[in-house]
């Protein structure tokens, strides 16, 4: 009996086709963004972009660090992401962008950098501690 594995195709995407590959993060998500030059093709886990993050936000976020190095139109982007909700996967997405651009052009560094987008941001949900309702809620104080 043979199984069928899934397809681990990346749209068309080869490193030896000068693209670049980098890693995004973000709460619980994990983005791996592969870019190449072309004419602005964006997959996200095999759907479009604008049919994966719904939103318009998420399409905001997702597409800041695009915009602000002109680069929009110019790159074919395949994103491979998991973990998080939705809010999580598109800053792991966006962190994951900006990291690549810095792979195409060491320029774009001065224009992503005062944005905050090569940043991780560590933020997440702090753990649940024994004794407390959430991670820091108490129990009702009862005097007596």
């Amino acid at each position: 009996m043979t199984t069928a594995k899934p397809s681990t195709s990346k749209g068309g995407f080869h490193h030896s086709a000068g693209g670049h590959s980098a890693v995004g993060r973000r709460k619980t998500a994990v983005a791996r963004v592969y870019m190449k030059t072309g004419s602005g093709e964006f997959t996200v886990n095999g759907k479009p972009f604008a049919e994966y993050f719904g939103r318009k936000t998420l399409q905001m976020v997702v597409m800041q660090p695009l915009e602000t190095v002109g680069q929009k139109e110019k790159v074919d982007i395949f994103v491979n992401v998991k973990g998080g909700g939705p809010s999580g996967q598109a800053g792991a997405v966006q962190h994951g962008i900006s990291r690549a651009l810095l792979k195409v052009s060491d320029t774009f560094r001065a224009k992503l950098k005062p944005e905050g987008f090569l940043t991780r941001d560590a933020r997440a949900v702090e753990r649940k501690k024994y004794g407390r309702h959430k991670a820091r809620k108490r129990p009702q104080y009862s005097k007596r």
